[in-house]
This record gives C-alpha cells, structure tokens and sequence, in this order.
C-alpha cells in the first residue's frame, strides 16, 4: 500500500525561514540601501551610436541607402555603487551634478527642464532649416516663449518654467521681438508680464535691468516654434532623450527624407552638434565618448562642430581610429560636405 505524501505548507516554511535568515536579509536590504544611495555626481560610462530614422517621421519621405546616426554619451545617475565602481572601471568617468547646472543652486528639475526644452528648442530649429532647404514649404503656427533660468543677482518674481505670454499686453513670436520691444523702454522701468505657471495665468510685475547695453528681465529665455509643413512631420525620441546635442543629424535626416539625393551615399554616418536659429552647429560637451562611439559603431563619418574638431581629431590620433572626420561650421556646409563625399 502506498504511503500519501504529506503536502507541504509553503507559508510555514517561508515564515521558518525569515526567522532563521533574517540577520542576512536585514544585511541584504541594508547592503542595497547603501549601494543605491545617490551622490551628486553624473557617472560617463561611454558612447555609442543610434540610427535617427525612427525618431522622426516623415510621410511620403525617401529612403536612404546610408545611415544617419544621433552620436551620444551613457551617463548613470550616481550612487555609491556606480561611483565606487568609477574607479576602478576603464572609461568611466565622474561629473558633479553641479558641472550641469548654471549655478549650485539650480534645482534638479528646473535642470531636467531646461535640458527637455533644449531638445524641443533643437527639433524646432531642424525641422525649420530641415525643410527650408529642401525647398519645401513650412510656416510658423505658433511660438512659446519660456524662462529657462532666474539670474539670482537680480530680484524678480518670475520662476523657471514660467511660460510668457505677454509684456504690457504685447505677444512676440521670438526671443528677438521681445527683446527689441524691452530694449524700447527705460532701464528701471515695470513691466507687467503674463505668464503661464502651473497652468494658471498670471501677472508679474518685473523691473528691467541693464547689462550691455540692453535692457533684460533678469531671466534666460527659449522659444519652441510650430509649424505647419507641407508634409507632416513627428519626432518619438525617447523620455531619456534630452538636450540639444542631436541638432545637427537631425536637420539632415530632416533635409535627407525630404529630398530625392541621398546625401549618405550609402555611407554609416554619425555626428553630433546643436542646430541654432540661425542655421549655426554649435559646440558640445563629451566629444571624446562620441567619437568613440561613433567608430565603435563602425561608423564611416563623423561630423563634429568646428569649434570641436581639434578635439576630436587629438582622440582620433590618441587611439588610433579609423573615421573619417569632418568639421562643420553650418548647416548647408554639412549638406555639401556630405554631398560631395564618395564611398
């Protein structure tokens, strides 16, 4: 006759268990608490490279043979475990939080703010210069104006994030409107400014200050544009996606998907560079881990800004890499640039 076997009581053998391990899972959790602690510092773990092609979308746009490639730096946020580890690992590297901020007083989401608006700034800008070059049509819809930044030596009421949406009962689709209306004024004089906080309308009473010679609010200012595009455009970068590092690859994506050449010529190209107002691709910070990403990448190409090239180019020798590097100062340099290159 066989014997049943005695069903086992789970519950009871978890509950004799935390009993007999507790001391080492108290250890556990205290051990991961001091592991994960944060610390104020960014930790650079390296670059690499990412295709743009999914990150806008165009309708009815042509097809590269080529690759366009966003060059970007892996940053953790700190703890004591990345940051232990940031010593002895090769290439890792520490930044302080503070090296981000514009001073040691910015909050970190004012910061994170900043760096998403800088991002929008960077897409407003390419699919402006994107479009304008490829001979499409394009016009501005609307234009917000944000403070990205409080200068604390002068004394105002307004707020980073604050959007404006008036001074004195006047509307300005650009920083520059703005500025020339201020600069219409008196130094020392209040100016009513309507602003958007918190979803709620307000009005602030500012006083204008001067510093070379120009009248200013005391803020720093960013304005996002819309347009209305001849075809429709969108951008799914992703929520850690931010800053406006990606400007120039995206101008030419843009420009790449709107017009019938391929500007690839069926080449692996990465780069990096913001993309201004005015057509310009300005500097930016961690050239070194990009252009390592890049030829990890196997890249064929990198643009880098002029103003980082020298730079770039000391790495390249340093490590003995095989990439070809161009140093753009413009947009519609870099298109030639890459139009004439030869695979």
């Amino acid at each position: 006759m066989k014997k049943k076997k005695k069903k086992r009581n789970l519950k009871k053998e978890f509950i004799n268990y935390l009993k007999d391990e507790w001391k080492f899972l108290l250890f556990c959790v205290v051990l991961t608490s001091i592991l994960l602690f944060p610390v104020d510092y960014y930790i650079t773990t390296g670059g690499g490279v990412s295709n743009i092609d999914k990150r806008v979308i165009i309708e009815d746009s042509y097809k590269s043979k080529g690759t366009l490639n966003i060059s970007y730096v892996t940053q953790l946020k700190g703890d004591i475990l990345t940051y232990g580890l940031s010593y002895i690992m090769p290439n890792w590297e520490r930044e302080k939080y503070n090296d981000y901020k514009i001073d040691k007083d910015e909050k970190i989401e004012d910061l994170e703010f900043r760096n998403r608006l800088d991002l929008d700034y960077s897409n407003s800008n390419a699919t402006y210069w994107g479009y304008k070059l490829a001979n499409q049509d394009i016009k501005l819809t609307s234009s917000k104006t944000y403070i990205v930044y409080v200068f604390k030596e002068y004394n105002t009421n307004l707020k980073t994030q604050d959007e404006i949406l008036s001074i004195n009962d006047n509307h300005y689709n650009s920083i520059l409107e703005y500025r020339d209306y201020l600069n219409s004024l008196n130094e020392g004089d209040i100016v009513k400014v309507k602003v958007l906080r918190k979803n709620k309308e307000i009005i602030v009473d500012s006083k204008l200050y001067r510093l070379e010679n120009r009248n200013i609010l005391g803020v720093s200012l960013t304005t996002i544009n819309k347009f209305d595009t001849s075809k429709k455009i969108e951008f799914k970068f992703k929520g850690n996606e931010t800053g406006p590092s990606g400007g120039l690859m995206t101008t030419l994506d843009i420009y790449n998907k709107l017009t019938k050449k391929d500007i690839t010529n069926g080449l692996t190209i990465a780069g990096t560079g913001t993309i201004e107002i005015d057509g310009t691709i300005g500097e930016i910070g961690g050239v070194k881990y990009k252009v390592l990403g890049a030829s990890q990448g196997k890249a064929d190409v990198f643009l880098v800004p002029k103003d980082n090239y020298k730079e770039c180019m000391k790495v390249v020798k340093n490590n003995k890499l095989k990439i070809k590097i161009i140093s753009v100062s413009n947009i519609e340099e870099a298109i030639e640039k890459l139009s004439n290159l030869e695979r």
